[in-house]
């Protein structure tokens, strides 16, 4: 017969050296291959996790072992105990119960001798396998307990410091401002209660060649993985926007924003503002407290709007190139309307640009206009493309 043998490291056992297998599965591997000599198993693969998780499905050994028991490149599968395997009831039924079954395919653990191939002892695995789960659901509780703790006392226990700052590598949970990125939110306040837009400010931010957050971290040698829609190092207003709103950077700790859904996921979505964990004057401040007020003033008056109602216009202007609603900001006291999208990512959409009053000389009241379409300037010409379709226009089907 061909074996299978898969290990994980054990959660209790952290003591191993950078770049080797822990002791723990140097010794699952070494009494499962002992094991599998006993019975005169020929070993097919060795599929180990080393520091994963029990309850995390994305094991990479663990979901290519999957794939060879579904091919049928053995026929059994052998691990020290059945939670080595999965601390998941949910798991053992659909594989050990269910698919290796129907593969072909047999389940072995030696320590707490789960073996598929007898049915008297299948109670014992589910029973094991509902004790795991209990392990887990209360491991996760008893970190959580700790961990929002820690976060009451105003400790920093994220992975990342938030831009501006860095962890003091001496003092655990307390934050250090860094003088580099610090500046730069300096900046970031100061001409937004000047009056610049956080659209200006992501614009010569990038002109001038700083990294965003994201981009920065990396370049200093961080493993930082950007959320999904970041543009490279690119700045946005959306990011300019959650800074100017941050209270870290006048020096209080928030932390909890958001939770995850379940101690069987890594999931996370945000929290309300209740269950957030705020803790004041934790670490030092970056922003001064007139600064900071004057921003949350400009931020709560809102985008200045033009006197009386909404124009004619509102509503009936789209990108020609990708169909989105062109957004309308202010820069230096006049009107314009953007692409959004282009704004975002200008790989997904060339965009489109325009003066507010320059489109509407060329549509002029525009009570009878249905919908206006603006492109990009070509290079070279001072003419927007703008296509202007009224409500007797014929429209293409």
């Amino acid at each position: 017969m061909k074996a299978a043998i898969y290990c994980r490291l054990s959660e209790e056992d952290r003591n191993k050296r950078a770049g080797d297998d822990s002791g723990s599965i140097t010794n699952q591997k070494n009494m499962l291959r002992q094991y599998a000599e006993e019975q005169h198993w020929q070993i097919c693969d060795i599929y180990s996790d080393d520091d994963y998780a029990g309850a995390d499905r994305n094991r990479p050994e663990f979901k290519r072992l999957l794939r060879d028991a579904e091919a049928g490149r053995f026929d059994v599968v052998l691990c020290k105990t059945q939670s080595r395997f999965t601390r998941e009831v949910e798991l053992v039924e659909k594989y050990i119960h269910g698919l290796f079954p129907l593969w072909g395919v047999r389940f072995v653990s030696v320590v707490d001798q789960a073996d598929t191939s007898s049915k008297a002892n299948k109670k014992t695995r589910q029973i094991n396998a509902l004790i795991n789960e209990w392990y887990l659901e209360d491991m996760s509780e008893n970190i959580r307990s700790v961990l929002d703790n820690r976060r009451k006392n105003g400790w920093h226990i994220g992975a990342f410091a938030l831009y501006g700052y860095r962890k003091d590598t001496e003092h655990k949970g307390r934050l250090l401002v860094d003088g580099d990125a610090a500046q730069v939110v300096r900046e970031i306040f100061t001409k937004y209660a000047q009056g610049f837009t956080m659209s200006d400010i992501a614009r010569q931010l990038n002109d001038a060649g700083i990294p965003n957050p994201s981009e920065y971290k990396r370049r200093i040698g961080m493993q930082y993985k950007a959320s999904q829609g970041a543009m490279g190092e690119k700045w946005r207003r959306e990011t300019i926007g959650e800074m100017l709103r941050n209270p870290m950077y006048i020096g209080h700790m928030v932390q909890g924003r958001n939770g995850s859904v379940s101690y069987k996921t890594k999931e996370c979505r945000p929290r309300d503002k209740s269950l957030w964990f705020v803790v004041e004057n934790t670490h030092e401040a970056i922003i001064g407290r007139a600064l900071w007020d004057a921003v949350q003033e400009r931020l709560q008056r809102g985008p200045k709007r033009s006197p009386g109602q909404k124009g004619p216009l509102a509503g009936k202007v789209f990108c020609a190139s990708c169909g989105s609603a062109l957004q309308r900001h202010q820069s230096r006291g006049r009107w314009y309307l953007q692409c959004p999208a282009h704004s975002r990512n200008k790989e997904h959409c060339p965009g489109a640009f325009i003066a507010e009053e320059r489109l509407a000389e060329m549509a002029g009241e525009g009570r009878d206009i249905c919908r206006i379409e603006v492109g990009r300037r070509l290079p070279g010409s001072r003419d927007v493309p703008v296509t202007i379709r009224r409500m007797d226009d014929r429209l293409p089907k």
